[in-house]
């Protein structure tokens, strides 16, 4: 938050009220001069004091603290389109999520949940392809 927003929001705020700097400051049980500091940006409320601003001025602190967001409505806000990577993620985790599939694959490593899913999603002749890519990994790694 800008010291210098809040501080022009707290005097803003006080003397739309017709508060004096002395009431506030009584309000929070702090010293005038320490209050003066808030509008001047000289210090910063505590979140106690903010706390107690807003209900004085009965505001949110996100209002208070203007964090509160205005939406454009002519701008479009949408989400960006979700990654492959993140795609194949959701599917792996709800896979391995699913019941039937937490007890079958409980023994199994990461990496063999990983070739497991994709092994699966794969048509018959590619996993027939597949395996025998294997076979001629398995007989160039005994060599």
């Amino acid at each position: 938050m800008n010291k210098k927003l809040l501080s022009s929001r707290l005097k803003e705020l006080r003397t739309v009220h017709g508060y004096t700097q002395d009431y506030v400051a009584s309000v929070l049980g702090i010293a005038r001069q320490t209050y003066s500091h808030y509008e001047t940006g000289k210090r910063t409320p505590s979140p106690d004091a903010l706390f107690k601003l807003a209900g004085l001025y009965n505001i949110s602190v996100d209002d208070l603290m203007q964090l509160t967001i205005k939406v454009d409505r002519d701008v479009s806000y949408d989400a960006p389109a979700p990654s492959q990577t993140s795609i194949d993620l959701e599917g792996f985790i709800e896979y391995f999520n699913k019941s039937n599939n937490k007890k079958k694959f409980q023994f199994f490593s990461v990496l063999e949940k990983k070739l497991y899913y994709y092994f699966d999603l794969l048509s018959e002749k590619d996993k027939e392809e597949i395996i025998e890519f294997i076979k001629v990994k398995l007989r160039n790694y005994k060599n």
